[in-house]
């Protein structure tokens, strides 16, 4: 903005030095900054000030809300107690043709912290969650936090090493598997590493239990207390929740570390950014074991009190013949989500749903404009955010190929940005002062988020594995000594 502040300058000079007239000030304000290159930063003012607005205003409430979850130590179980106690009779979360209240998600998630307890799983043990869909995977997770336990919420869809390897690189102590995947656990149960656990398994069978000394977590849970687990009072804000899987270099998954701020950061930012309320019903039919499933979805219901369906699995034949059933009027996508539904036959359910906004990531801007005319979706939030990271943006106001914006008016609000790389190394570009360069327009780099310790929006917390945490970190990016979060991502700055 150094054109403005010249501009200003100089004729602040002149006015006072020669009292000139104060249009006339105006006039040689207004042609000195346009001739300094100022012209540009008016346009874009103009093109963006309602966006920016409406943005900087959601994300002071988001802030604001942040603040008092801080200062109040407010663990995502402490949180979600509060939501329960305000609407224990309210529907929380829709699965097939079941209906379950806020109540009955606050009880049961008691019974499994209490039991769990008594089984010597403490504050900070891991316990791998390896299930399918349904509401009792988030009641297993939100009950083990309630007793400060950290759930590694596994792919159910990995098998043998893969599988092995989430177990032991997030430090199990016991292992909760869904009925329909005790093969995978019988298929490594010879590893020692494995066998030498608990085993408990949960959810519907016809058959006996075909795990060696598995436990049946369904005839125990019945005599459990629903009292409150005495434990929940020192989960705290900062504590570690849970750990998500993400992709790694060596192609096994990686196990990230969500603490409650990021979490309660993560699902609130997502509904304040999109303008969701309570009188939404929002569909989910992704993975709970992802951060946009299991986090951003179900976090709706968790943190806000909006209610949410539960899919097992994705259906592109039945994503609207869904939204229809339960009157969604918010739904997710994510990768090719959206290509998969363009490619079923068209049919009147396409159109007759309530569907006021889809947010997500992944799609095409190929097919942005296709998709949203022939189903009929007034607005498409499309964002990027990485699991770990807290390099996060989103397209609060429907730009057609828009992944979201940085302000021009409010850089600093929210301090990420897009370093020069080398072409071909991919490296970080760096000035003759050592430190990063920002791209400019029509040049591509990696996106970045400044870190800032113990902030909720701008910390980085890293994985299980210190090593590929130091590999996500960079040195001396706007000033020496500060650090950003290296997103892996590059896009072009328009």
């Amino acid at each position: 903005m150094w054109p403005s502040a010249i501009a200003v300058g100089v004729t602040s000079v002149l006015w006072y030095a020669i009292n000139l007239n104060i249009y006339l000030v105006i006039a040689l304000c207004s042609a000195l900054y346009i001739s300094l290159g100022g012209s540009l930063t008016i346009w874009q003012i103009y093109k963006t000030l309602p966006r920016d607005f409406k943005g900087l205003v959601r994300f002071i409430k988001l802030t604001v809300k942040l603040k008092h979850a801080q200062r109040n130590n407010l663990s995502v179980p402490k949180a979600f107690r509060i939501i329960a106690s305000k609407n224990r009779n309210k529907v929380a979360f829709y699965f097939e043709e079941e209906t379950w209240t806020f109540g009955q998600v606050d009880e049961l998630s008691n019974r499994i912290g209490n039991y769990f307890a008594s089984q010597g799983i403490k504050h900070g043990d891991s316990v791998a969650v390896f299930l399918e869909n349904r509401v009792e995977y988030v009641c297993l997770w939100l009950g083990l936090t309630k007793i400060g336990a950290v759930p590694a919420l596994i792919n159910y869809n990995l098998r043998l090493e893969p599988l092995v390897h989430c177990i032991k690189v997030a430090s199990c102590k016991a292992i909760v598997c869904g009925a329909e995947v005790q093969p995978a656990i019988c298929d490594i149960f010879d590893r020692e590493e494995i066998s030498s656990l608990p085993i408990y398994v949960y959810g519907p069978r016809e058959e006996e239990i075909a795990i060696q000394g598995g436990i049946d977590l369904d005839s125990v849970l019945p005599s459990t207390p629903t009292t409150v687990p005495p434990q929940l009072m020192n989960v705290n804000f900062i504590d570690n929740m849970v750990y998500i899987y993400t992709s790694g270099t060596t192609g096994l998954p990686k196990a990230a570390i969500i603490k409650h701020s990021r979490a309660f950061f993560a699902a609130t930012g997502m509904g304040e950014m999109i303008g969701l309320t309570t009188s939404d019903i929002v569909y989910d039919p992704l993975p709970l074991y992802h951060t946009a499933g299991g986090i951003l979805g179900v976090g709706q219901a968790l943190f806000a009190g909006i209610p949410t369906v539960i899919r097992r699995k994705f259906s592109a034949t039945q994503y609207w013949s869904d939204c229809i059933k339960y009157g969604c009027t918010a739904g997710q996508y994510i990768g090719e989500i959206c290509r998969y539904l363009l490619n079923m036959p068209e049919k009147p359910e396409d159109s007759q749903h309530k569907l006021r906004i889809m947010f997500g990531n992944g799609l095409r801007p190929t097919i942005w404009e296709e998709f949203q005319k022939r189903f009929n979706v007034p607005k498409i939030s499309e964002f990027y955010g990485s699991t770990e990271g807290n390099a996060n943006i989103i397209n609060i106001d429907g730009k057609v190929g828009a992944v979201g914006f940085v302000s021009v008016l409010f850089p600093a609000v929210y301090p990420v940005a897009l370093l020069k790389v080398d072409e071909e190394t991919r490296e970080i570009v760096r000035d003759s002062n050592g430190l990063c360069i920002r791209c400019k327009p029509g040049e591509a780099g990696e996106f970045i988020g400044k870190i800032i310790q113990n902030d909720p929006i701008r910390d980085f917390h890293g994985y299980a594995d210190q090593n590929a945490t130091k590999k996500k970190v960079v040195k001396d990016v706007f000033k020496k000594g500060d650090f950003a979060f290296l997103s892996g991502k590059y896009y072009f700055k328009q």
